[in-house]
């Protein structure tokens, strides 16, 4: 097994003592991804009440991207281009997998994911936690790549008591959801710590309970540990959009208490997970990956939830499918003792087509030549490295099911400048927004008669149309420019 370019380059120049230690040479890796958080609900973002010291010290030990986005706002098919690295069209699962629905679909087994990749070359692989790329035994995790798994094939359902499939049996555990999951990662780790593994903890946190209901019938996040909630209780949350109009300013901020006590409950179980490793001696030879699976509006544009986003207001309550950066954009922080500098960020734009050539870069492992996975390496950016062939510009989609809320088709093009979006089932709800001058997506541009607003969307335009037939779906007609 050789390394690749990128992966010397990070252990020689960075940290040569890695590179004359075999026992070294080939890290652990912790793939914690988490579930509805968004890049906002950090201590390290600047939210206001966020309380995240675990996650905040994380970042301080390692590298925080600003600019990083799912594929797909969505549950299912932003998992399945993680592991996949292709797009969500490309693997057949476009939007969240419905049990009930969709008994039958999930993932390919026979697509190599990056965690068969690491297993084929002598990784542990193991996912504790949310699957949700398929619900059938066809598509289990351990047909997809993992050695083990542990957890829910579909979602959590529940903060408290879930019942979680353990060596092919579901059994209910009592005790608090994001608890139980850390407690079966720290025992993975505890009995794999004598050869490389490869582990992912998906935390059902802090996604909304299907379970649990509010008295009047509406979403919730509780109940919580007095732990996570008593620090939340009685606060009045700040809004992102306080004066946008006829918000349900009550219902934003209980939901916004329980939003963030639910992520300080993931932030919590990371800082036990993290202390195992040090009691074990294993952090300096780990590499920790943080992020979510896509982002989450709670107030944002008046919505609350992800790219199914759901009005939020005293009289409505209805869908706004969307592709909104709130939406996209996802938390993301990397330590990697020795190798990447502590305490920095980086801008440059990183997508989760990016994970599986990333990951395999870290396990020096070479990516098949005639592999179907788009992305790229982004170990140079991880590793602070200019990188002049970095492109920032990347292409999104999400294909909604029938049955789900309006059905759109939504594909955008999005540049650190600007973003357009064509929904291509529904003419007339096209958007233009012009980022540099309007990071939050406030103004829709579409119908500017500005020169160079329609010189910018004839560029866009054209540009989703190429991205549109590389994926090998017919781009619609052009739109009116002039």
């Amino acid at each position: 097994m050789r390394y690749t370019v990128a992966i010397l380059f990070a252990l020689v120049v960075v940290c040569p003592t890695l590179a004359a230690s075999p026992d070294k040479a080939r890290p652990n890796i912790i793939f914690i991804l988490t579930d509805d958080q968004a890049a906002w609900a950090l201590g390290a973002s600047g939210h206001p009440d966020a309380k995240t010291p675990t996650l905040d010290r994380l970042a301080q030990q390692g590298v925080r991207l600003t600019n990083c986005f799912t594929v797909t706002p969505v549950c299912s098919a932003s998992r399945a281009a993680i592991v996949t690295g292709q797009y969500p069209s490309e693997v057949g699962i476009t939007d969240y997998l419905d049990a009930k629905r969709q008994p039958h679909l999930g993932l390919d087994p026979a697509v190599l994911t990056w965690p068969r990749l690491l297993s084929e070359h002598g990784y542990a692989t193991a996912l504790i936690g949310k699957w949700h790329v398929g619900p059938d035994d066809e598509h289990h995790p351990t047909r997809c790549g993992y050695d083990y798994f542990a957890g829910f094939r579909v979602g959590g359902m529940t903060s408290v008591d879930p019942t979680v499939e353990i060596d092919g049996k579901d059994r209910v555990i009592k005790g608090w959801t994001p608890d139980i999951l850390t407690d079966l990662a720290i025992d993975y780790v505890k009995t794999h710590r004598d050869r490389p593994f490869a582990m992912s903890l998906h935390f059902w946190a802090p996604h909304a309970n299907i379970v649990q209901r509010t008295p009047d019938g509406d979403r919730t996040w509780l109940p919580l540990s007095d732990a996570d909630w008593s620090p939340f209780e009685s606060i009045t949350p700040a809004l992102p959009e306080p004066s946008y109009p006829k918000l349900d300013t009550p219902r934003a901020q209980r939901m916004m208490r329980e939003y963030l006590a639910s992520v300080a409950s993931v932030d919590r179980n990371v800082n036990r997970l993290l202390h195992t490793l040090d009691a074990l001696k294993l952090a300096d030879n780990t590499i920790v990956i943080f992020t979510a699976d896509h982002g989450f509006n709670l107030g944002h544009h008046g919505i609350w939830h992800k790219g199914n986003g759901r009005w939020l207001l005293t009289d409505n309550r209805g869908p706004r499918p969307n592709l909104w950066d709130h939406s996209l954009r996802v938390p993301c922080i990397i330590r990697w003792p020795g190798v990447i500098k502590p305490g920095t960020t980086a801008d440059r734009t990183v997508t989760f087509l990016d994970w599986y050539r990333t990951l395999a870069a870290v396990a020096g492992i070479d990516v098949p030549a005639d592999s179907p996975v788009r992305g790229r390496n982004a170990l140079p950016v991880l590793l602070g490295r200019p990188v002049k062939q970095w492109n920032d510009t990347f292409y999104t989609q999400y294909r909604m099911w029938d049955w789900n809320q309006t059905g759109a088709d939504l594909h955008a093009i999005r540049t650190p400048q600007w973003k357009l979006v064509r929904d291509l089932k529904h003419d007339g709800l096209e958007e233009l927004y012009h980022l540099a001058a309007d990071p939050d997506e406030k103004f829709n541009l579409i119908h500017s008669p500005d020169p160079s607003v329609r010189s910018a969307l004839r560029r866009l335009d054209a540009e989703l149309a190429r991205r549109l037939d590389e994926v090998s779906i017919v781009p619609p007609k052009p739109l009116a420019h002039e």
